[in-house]
């Protein structure tokens, strides 16, 4: 489980990102560079990176999900995920 404080810092990104996404493409568009050094540094959507929904992970994410492969599994072996089985042949 990650801290969360980083969860919480992804989050305010995420908010950023959106925020600034028209006027960051206005720029981009008018090769405003100026403006665009003036934007904060999270407001760039290089900056974002995948994690877990529920768990915060970073790594093994699937993005059609929103989740990690860890809590995938334990969620299909749940049953919590429809249309997904285990597979056994």
């Amino acid at each position: 489980m990650a801290r969360e404080s980083l969860k919480a810092r992804e989050r305010k990104r995420e908010s950023l990102v959106a925020k600034y996404a028209k006027k960051r493409a206005a720029l981009k568009a008018a090769g405003d560079f100026a403006g665009l050094d003036k934007l904060p540094k999270n407001s760039s959507p290089v900056r974002l990176h995948n994690r877990c929904k529920l768990t915060g992970r970073p790594k093994g994410y699937m993005r059609k999900f929103g989740i990690n492969r860890v809590t995938f599994r334990e969620m299909a072996s749940a049953g919590k995920i429809p249309g997904i089985t285990k597979s056994s042949w």
